[in-house]
């Protein structure tokens, strides 16, 4: 049931976001301020338990501005339940000398430069990597970033995640979770990305490489652990054709097969250890009629656990959908069929159930409109 406070904040954005506020001048680097927002609304289909109807899913209000080489920008959210920080960072742009590369540095809760940018996937229900901390993570920290020419590199060092704690289960972006079974927090990360564009025989290829190296806190003991990942990640777009392909393993080096993690209120657990491959295709229907935009996809993906551990099993994800576009209104109709995976009926990712380890699948509808 959608609480009456969550009606009356949805009410609020459309009204405080309607008008977007804006300064900005034609000038990149004339000082500028821009307000807006969202509002989205979402139907779910469940052949696993209680189907919901139209219900609203979340508010939002964003703010960015700009004064010179200086600039932020900033995100918070409100779903039914609980409200959290999606990213906010302050950041400089850098003068380096080669003409036509771009470089800054940003601080703050910002995304972590890991795999294909700026997701690893199409539909409005992410990858399998979104739950496992792989893709579409904020956490606090400092980025330096460069574009010049087919190149772009990013570098950076994290505190550990946006909050600072893993007790605090109302957040965004998925991250370790501090549970009685499994008492651990993220702590100090350092990540380097590298991508490379090019193009030939009508392609635009992109390719790249990320890798992180980490540690893991245990909240009882104190004791550190480490937690490392790696990514090779490409995209290949020809008209209105895009293929991406990702494959990452990911590492938790605490003594137990399996750690936590939470998001949207809940923890669950998931493989200390596992590679992440992906693969997804899409493509931007040309006779879009009334709407603006048309966009299909299928983006299908897996969790497969290293190491012969019975209490671990694959995990599997496959979302076909589109998305439409009119104005401000962005609509996403989703089937996703998931086997052994969270927030598609299973247990946990790359964790065994017997009694519930077999596939499941559900519609989602979310219409959402942005200002």
């Amino acid at each position: 049931m959608m609480s009456r406070g969550f009606k009356w904040l949805l009410c609020g954005v459309f009204v405080a976001s309607a008008p977007v506020v804006s300064a900005q001048e034609s000038a990149d680097d004339a000082p500028g301020f821009e307000l807006g927002g969202a509002v989205r609304f979402n139907y779910g289909w469940l052949d696993y338990g209680p189907s919901s109807g139209f219900e609203p899913e979340l508010a939002r209000i964003d703010a960015r501005g700009n004064a010179g080489p200086a600039f932020f920008s900033l995100q918070y959210r409100w779903y039914d339940g609980f409200d959290a920080v999606h990213h906010a960072y302050a950041g400089w742009k850098l003068e380096d000398g080669s003409e036509g590369a771009t470089s800054d540095i940003r601080a703050g809760i910002q995304q972590v430069p890991f795999g294909l940018l700026p997701t690893a996937s199409h539909s409005f229900w992410f990858g399998s990597g979104y739950y496992l901390g792989l893709e579409d993570d904020y956490d606090l920290g400092v980025v330096w970033q460069r574009q010049s020419g087919a190149h772009q590199w990013h570098a950076g060092v994290f505190a550990g995640d946006e909050y600072g704690t893993g007790a605090n289960f109302d957040r965004y972006s998925f991250d370790v979770a501090t549970t009685e079974d499994l008492p651990y927090r993220e702590r100090e990360r350092g990540i380097v990305r590298y991508e490379h564009t090019s193009e030939a025989d009508g392609w635009e290829t992109t390719w790249g490489a990320s890798a992180f190296v980490g540690r893991i806190e245990n909240r009882i003991d104190g004791d550190k652990h480490d937690h490392t990942g790696a990514a090779v990640h490409g995209q290949w777009v020809r008209g209105p054709l895009t293929l991406q392909a990702q494959w990452a393993r990911y590492r938790y080096d605490n003594p137990e097969p399996r750690i936590a993690m939470s998001a949207f209120m809940f923890p669950f657990e998931i493989a200390s250890e596992a590679d992440v491959p992906t693969f997804n295709v899409a493509y931007d229907v040309q006779r879009t009629g009334w709407f603006d935009s048309i966009t299909c996809y299928n983006n299908a993906s897996a969790t497969l656990p290293v190491g012969g551990d019975p209490g671990l099993r694959d995990s599997i994800q496959n979302v076909t959908g589109c998305s439409f576009g009119k104005g401000v209104m962005l609509t996403y109709v989703d089937w996703i069929a998931g086997k052994n995976m969270w927030f598609a009926g299973g247990p946990g990712i790359g964790v065994r159930d017997p009694s519930n380890d077999g596939w499941h699948s559900r519609l989602n509808v979310n219409v959402g409109f942005y200002f």
